[in-house]
């Protein structure tokens, strides 16, 4: 039960870095300093843009789900 305890946490642990990627990653709805400086995303494809930011999306959707969970088997188990 204790080496269970330790893989599920150190899953647990990615699945927090990789939330974090991904939020961090992801592109604000604010304009901020993009305003000042010229639109960087002016160059970029549009569309290749939409289907990043919807995987980055789907990728935080997924390792928040895969993060409750876990933390909740944690803690039934322990």
């Amino acid at each position: 039960m204790q080496v269970l305890s330790v893989i599920l946490s150190v899953v647990l642990l990615l699945a927090a870095l990789f939330m974090i990627v991904t939020v961090l990653l992801q592109s604000s709805n604010q304009r901020g300093l993009g305003a000042i400086a010229g639109e960087v995303t002016a160059n970029m494809n549009k569309t290749k843009a939409a289907d990043v930011e919807k995987k980055l999306a789907l990728g935080t959707k997924i390792a928040a789900a895969v993060f409750v969970v876990l933390s909740l088997v944690l803690w039934i188990i322990n």
